[in-house]
């Protein structure tokens, strides 16, 4: 016993003069018992078994690396990195628990104590950073209130996110930005009815301000976005709702975040998230189709982006691809929560996007609308519940990124081989003469089209090629 002791106090010696002596320098333990990472100079290591990921190639069976996203590999004119703008989600990444309706949450990060604290959200915002820096991208989103805690009034939530903005802020240097941020409008009890469609004035006002503070400190961490999710803004039955006028004070309360943008000179896009429902039965921006309406009435065309969830555009109906192509053709593309939904289930699961095929469609809509900056890819998508280690957060972001990549390396292919191009440009070159030129430039009319039908007869109508198309996409994945 006595040996033992003697060996244990020779052991404390050593390390005391390892860092007396030899200058190697403090770190702190990621667990909950450490006590040093309450300091505002500390700088543990949170993932000290993770290296900095890099690319490898498609031979390496090393999950911590990139198998098909290479940062720096010119594709179509571009270096990956500016085609994908590639973003970690600060809420999904650090604050998902891994709970749902049915189960306590699974996942006890060894950063975590249990609290939501400010010196834990500072905390938290050192993982997010090495993580970043590990995973090698240089973009970050965020709510404000998944970052700091809220507070007893309004002074008091404000003073708990400067305190947290500001470390962020030191945290990130030059080269690490928000690609956008955004205030959660929807998990206080006041947002029961929405936020800019509650029934409730003070309500309105409230998130106002709550908007106000959160485009402030986006801009000051030289954010490039700004999203309205609206998550409550919807209604569960019309008999007590009163539609035209709740469509009316989103649009006012719209054009004045326009107004404040422009005041203190913020230069990001403002960006719209469709969803169609969930947590509302029915949400006003449903999808692309929808807010590109809703733009247009309210001549907000001009000040406003759209970003499109690939989970969302299932909930509504459609495809990922689809709600791209309905976007960027109105000149709305401004941003891609890169995520996916299961077929089989009827909500919003946020999985990493995995789909060679889907993630080929989606960078087809990308490369065409000649890349979405000052946008990018944010991983709106979270681990599941049954995936706890720590190396998870990496593997799925590797995961997702790599499948990104891939596509965009199918996309390359397919225009490299023209194929596909050229089959639809057969399938509308008869478009492509005199008469469809008239058409296109709205100087045919129906006289002059009777005229046509009659000289022309019954027309000769070719197969689309479906199949064909289907086959050559399928040849490139």
């Amino acid at each position: 016993m006595e040996a033992g002791k003697i060996s244990l106090l020779l052991l404390l010696c050593v390390h005391v003069l390892s860092i007396g002596v030899f200058g190697v320098p403090e770190t702190c333990p990621a667990d909950i018992d450490s006590k040093c990472g309450d300091k505002d100079d500390w700088e543990g290591e949170f993932f000290p078994d993770i290296p900095k990921i890099k690319y490898e190639g498609p031979s390496s069976k090393n999950p911590l690396s990139f198998k098909w996203y290479n940062a720096e590999e010119v594709i179509l004119g571009k270096k990956m990195k500016d085609w994908f703008r590639f973003s970690v989600a600060f809420w999904h990444t650090f604050r998902g628990t891994g709970g749902d309706p049915f189960g306590a949450p699974t996942k006890m990060w060894p950063w975590e104590d249990g609290t939501n604290s400010l010196a834990m959200a500072k905390r938290r915002m050192r993982v997010n950073f090495e993580f970043i820096n590990k995973l090698g991208v240089d973009w970050w989103c965020f709510h404000d209130r998944d970052i700091a805690p809220d507070g007893k009034t309004l002074e008091e939530a404000n003073a708990n996110l400067d305190e947290v903005v500001a470390l962020a802020k030191e945290l990130q240097g030059t080269k690490i930005h928000p690609l956008w941020g955004t205030a959660q409008l929807f998990l206080h009890p006041r947002y029961m009815h929405g936020a800019a469609t509650s029934s409730e004035v003070g309500v309105y006002a409230y998130a106002a301000a709550q908007v106000k503070k959160a485009m402030e400190v986006t801009h000051y961490l030289g954010g490039e976005n700004y999203v309205f999710w609206g998550g409550r803004e919807g209604y569960q039955t019309l008999l007590n709702t009163d539609m035209g006028r709740e469509l009316d004070h989103l649009a006012r309360f719209l054009e004045a975040a326009v107004a404040y943008k422009k005041k203190i000179g913020f230069n990001g896009t403002l960006l719209i998230e469709p969803k169609p429902q969930e947590p509302t039965k029915h949400q006003y921006d449903w999808d692309a189709a929808t807010t590109a309406s809703f733009l247009r009435k309210y001549g907000l065309v001009g000040e406003f982006k759209i970003n499109i969830e690939c989970n969302h555009a299932t909930l509504s109906g459609h495809s990922c691809h689809h709600e791209l192509e309905t976007a960027r053709i109105n000149g709305l593309l401004g941003n891609v929560d890169a995520n996916t939904g299961d077929p089989q289930i009827g909500w919003d699961t946020d999985q990493f996007l995995t789909d060679i095929g889907e993630a080929t469609l989606v960078m087809l809509s990308v490369v065409r609308n000649g890349g979405i900056a000052p946008g990018g890819f944010n991983f709106d998508a979270k681990l599941r519940r049954e995936s706890t280690d720590v190396e998870d957060l990496f593997i799925a972001h590797i995961s997702g990124m790599d499948t990104l990549a891939r596509g965009l390396r199918n996309v390359a292919k397919l225009i490299e081989d023209g194929s596909l191009d050229e089959l639809v440009r057969k399938r509308y070159s008869s478009f492509d003469s005199e008469i469809g030129a008239q058409i296109k430039a709205g100087k045919a009319d129906f006289e002059m089209l009777e005229k046509k039908a009659k000289e022309w007869g019954e027309p000769k109508v070719p197969s689309a090629k479906q199949e064909l198309a289907e086959m050559i996409f399928q040849s490139v994945l």
